[in-house]
């Protein structure tokens, strides 16, 4: 049964991927959602259920809301062949009375017996290799360097933004000594002053222009 062509449950993600390791417990989460209005009974089976342990295998979900389940593969002693699994999952689900709680359901809740409605979600089982020593040697090097690079890069940037703004700074300077100059111009009618000034001016015109092209010329941080 169906509730206006969406399946009772929907369960995220649609696959049970464990990082595999000897001796060692691995776990994965699974989200089931109710998308109707009713509320809706789940039980969880697999095909080898001495190698999991699952929590709740069987619950009751409300209308609209959604319930998480823990599916935990225990230590195994050896690696399956090509780390291939073929270990398989199945979620049940049907529509329960109104406020029915998990231990209200009865041994037949799933049974497909006197035309009931058992929807039925295949989960598949993946198994992942953990990174080696080597991989996560590699993987921390590649990260140092990155980082090395980062932070010389900032360096060289920072560097040229800081004479960029001394050379603004000191081209500001000059040209306030400028126009002081120009000031005192106006107050001295003496040659020998006037011939230095042009002389002071024409130096100060070139300073002024070389530090502006190396203002404009520097990249900008931002």
């Amino acid at each position: 049964m169906t509730t206006g062509g969406h399946p009772l449950i929907s369960v995220h993600p649609d696959e049970l991927k464990f990082n595999f390791e000897l001796e060692k417990q691995s776990y994965c989460d699974l989200k089931v959602v109710n998308n109707t209005e009713h509320h809706v009974a789940f039980k969880v089976k697999t095909t080898s259920p001495k190698k999991y342990f699952v929590r709740p295998n069987t619950n009751v979900i409300q209308p609209w809301d959604a319930c998480f389940i823990r599916v935990t593969l225990q230590a195994q002693l050896e690696y399956p062949p090509d780390m291939q699994c073929k270990d398989k999952f199945l979620l049940q689900s049907t529509i329960v009375p109104a406020n029915s709680d998990v231990d209200d359901l009865s041994p037949d809740t799933f049974n497909k017996d006197g035309g009931k409605t058992v929807e039925e979600c295949k989960l598949r089982v993946l198994y992942v290799s953990p990174k080696t020593g080597q991989e996560n040697l590699e993987e921390n090097m590649l990260k140092s360097s990155r980082q090395s690079f980062d932070d010389s890069t900032n360096q060289s940037v920072q560097q040229l933004k800081d004479e960029r703004d001394a050379a603004v700074r000191q081209t500001q300077l000059l040209r306030q000594e400028l126009e002081m100059l120009r000031r005192r111009r106006h107050r001295k009618s003496d040659a020998g002053f006037s011939l230095k000034f042009a002389l002071l001016v024409a130096l100060i015109g070139i300073m002024v222009g070389f530090l502006l092209n190396l203002s404009l010329s520097s990249p900008s941080a931002e």
